[in-house]
């Protein structure tokens, strides 16, 4: 057994003795969320909800990927959400330049090439977020059956701004 997850097994026992139990699995806000996989971001936390209330989306920088629409879609036909919120945040490594950037830092960080990896980075954030906001309104499993939004979380001040 490897050593380097003791910390966390031990933490996860803790954990264990109050752990939410006997959730049935729906979002009771009737709210999904994608957002980014920053660890600044606490979804749940920044639009006022809790465990249990919302369908909760990570990508990287809060973009709508393949799985990502799969999930919305499920969530919207199985899952009772209504709403969907696309949140992207201020200070993103993926808004701060295209792939072939975040593949000259992974080569400068490590030596090693990362060509053939996708990561969808885009130095228009916005224009991006609309694009994802878009196709998520527009796709025919989600048209008519939830209202789609974009936002943009703001890291410094804690504040979301609606952007479309």
């Amino acid at each position: 057994m490897d050593i380097c997850f003791d910390d966390l097994l031990a933490a996860n026992r803790r954990y264990s003795t109050s752990a939410p139990r006997n959730f049935d699995g729906y979002a009771h806000a009737g709210v999904a969320v994608i957002t980014c996989m920053d660890s600044r971001l606490q979804p749940l936390e920044m639009i006022g909800l809790y465990l249990g209330e919302a369908k909760i989306l990570r990508t990287l920088g809060g973009h709508v990927s393949v799985d990502a629409l799969n999930g919305c879609v499920l969530a919207v036909h199985m899952l009772r959400v209504t709403r969907i919120l696309v949140i992207a945040h201020t200070r993103c490594a993926m808004a701060s330049g295209d792939d072939e950037e975040i593949h000259r830092r992974i080569d400068r960080a490590s030596g090693l090439d990362s060509s053939g990896l996708e990561f969808g980075a885009d130095p228009d954030q916005l224009g991006r977020l609309r694009a994802d906001v878009t196709l998520l309104t527009e796709h025919p499993l989600i048209k008519g059956r939830a209202k789609v939004g974009g936002f943009v979380y703001n890291v410094d001040t804690g504040l979301l701004e609606q952007i479309c």
